[in-house]
């Protein structure tokens, strides 16, 4: 009978080695199957700021113009700062409306609009972003803030040679565990990694010192599934 360990890593065995019952139809015969982890870390050299400015009046457009010359405001002063126009997105544009509770009539509308911001000198980033708060006003918002190496090409390699490693280091110790001689690499793929979404909560920031900002270090992880051969004994 086959037995089924809840490890960190899948081991799929051929019918001969389980006693004449495969772990799973598809896989290949005489092969182990494992997942492999490599991790590393580097200084970010960028960071992203989820600005936005956020107003409310009794007519709509009013509403409008208000946002309108709010984020035009925090927009140049992110462009005095040294941003270009690569650097800037604008996103999250809604137009709500407020109703009274009791007949639901409209009574006012709320406009938001998001500025994406990257900001690539890390040092004056508290500076920029302040001075971004502060050109928007009391209009001004800011939802979080996330780091992220931009140029991640060596890392990624020395994290896949990791993740395979590690998955190399586990197919030998099921080979010799069953006897057998690991073969050939007879497929290896790698596991897409998951959505990273910024965090942080909205923050109705003033003029006022620097924000401080800490990069720390950013880690990236890759993920590998590799099946080897697995060789009769000799």
């Amino acid at each position: 009978m086959p037995v089924l360990v809840a490890l960190t890593s899948l081991v799929v065995l051929s019918s001969s080695l389980l006693g004449g019952r495969p772990a799973f139809a598809e896989q290949a015969a005489d092969s182990v199957l494992v997942t492999g982890t490599g991790e590393v870390s580097g200084e970010p050299d960028t960071l992203t700021a989820d600005l936005a400015v956020e107003t409310s009046a009794t007519a709509v457009d009013q509403a409008l113009d208000r946002a309108n010359t709010a984020a035009t405001r925090m927009r140049d002063a992110l462009v005095r700062a040294g941003l270009t126009k690569a650097d800037l997105q604008t996103s999250n544009v809604t137009i709500g409306s407020q109703r009274d509770n009791d007949n639901g009539t409209i009574t006012g509308y709320t406009v938001s609009q998001g500025i994406t911001a990257t900001i690539r000198d890390l040092p004056r980033a508290g500076t920029v972003i302040s001075e971004a708060i502060a050109a928007g006003g009391d209009a001004a918002r800011l939802n979080g803030v996330w780091y992220a190496v931009e140029d991640d090409t060596a890392l990624l390699a020395e994290a896949r040679k990791q993740a395979f490693a590690d998955a190399r280091a586990k197919a030998d110790l099921y080979a010799r565990a069953a006897g057998r001689p690991l073969g050939r690499v007879i497929r290896v793929s790698e596991v897409p990694a998951g959505d990273v979404t910024p965090g942080g909560r909205d923050s109705r920031a003033g003029a006022g010192a620097p924000m401080p900002i800490e990069p720390g270090r950013q880690r990236l992880t890759v993920t590998v599934t590799v099946e080897w051969a697995l060789s009769q004994p000799a």
